[in-house]
């Protein structure tokens, strides 16, 4: 066994990236038959990325969230629309989806959600080529909303990554069809209840 010394804590914290300390361990071991847990993603950011900044990340998604419109257009050639929009279903104006971006005009065809997350979670999106599930119900809420949206363009973006600060996932219509029509269904139930708690309480 070795033991170092250091003179201050940042010095203590810098050595720490990139190991396995006893705090993290429970974020790295995995019961056999899962997946890998976020403890294993945060090892490979340490060593590939720059070390967060305390930045809020609600503050840091806002603040980069054009420059990664910018580079999806540039890789893909397409017109992109970022006006401030919401959209809503046709029969119900209660579910609705705030798109980063769309592609085309009065209906449509393709939105875009841009995620600028921890550098562990944009790894473990690389790595897994899915979306995270805390995102899921997002997802399914853009196919919800519109009907004629036949493709989602999921973007991730972490400019401190050099390795691969930018890619994103393609989610169509077909892949997701089942959940999408099981979750109308059931905001459409659930707002009916809403409305007569609210009738009653009102009137």
């Amino acid at each position: 066994m070795q033991i170092k010394k250091f003179d201050n804590r940042d010095e203590w914290l810098e050595a720490r990236r990139g190991k396995i300390t006893g705090s993290r361990l429970k974020d790295i071991v995995v019961k056999r038959g899962t997946g890998k847990k976020i403890g294993f993603y945060e090892l490979i950011a340490e060593r590939l990325g720059i070390p967060a900044d305390g930045e809020n990340p609600m503050d840091r998604g806002t603040r980069l969230e054009e420059e990664a419109m910018a580079e999806f257009v540039k890789q893909t050639k397409k017109k992109v629309n970022t006006d401030l929009v919401i959209w809503n279903r046709e029969d119900n104006e209660n579910i609705a989806i705030s798109p980063d971006g769309y592609i085309g005009k009065e209906t449509p065809e393709a939105g875009i959600e841009v995620k600028c997350l921890s550098s562990a979670r944009h790894i473990e999106a690389l790595l897994t080529q899915k979306v995270p599930d805390e995102y899921e119900y997002q997802v399914l809420q853009y196919f919800i909303v519109n009907d004629s949206l036949k493709t989602l363009y999921f973007i991730f973006y972490d400019p401190r990554l050099l390795a691969k600060p930018f890619f994103f996932l393609t989610i169509n219509r077909e892949s997701v069809q089942e959940d999408v029509e099981m979750y109308l269904d059931y905001q459409k139930k659930t707002l009916e209840e809403v409305d007569e708690i609210v009738n009653t309480l009102t009137f």
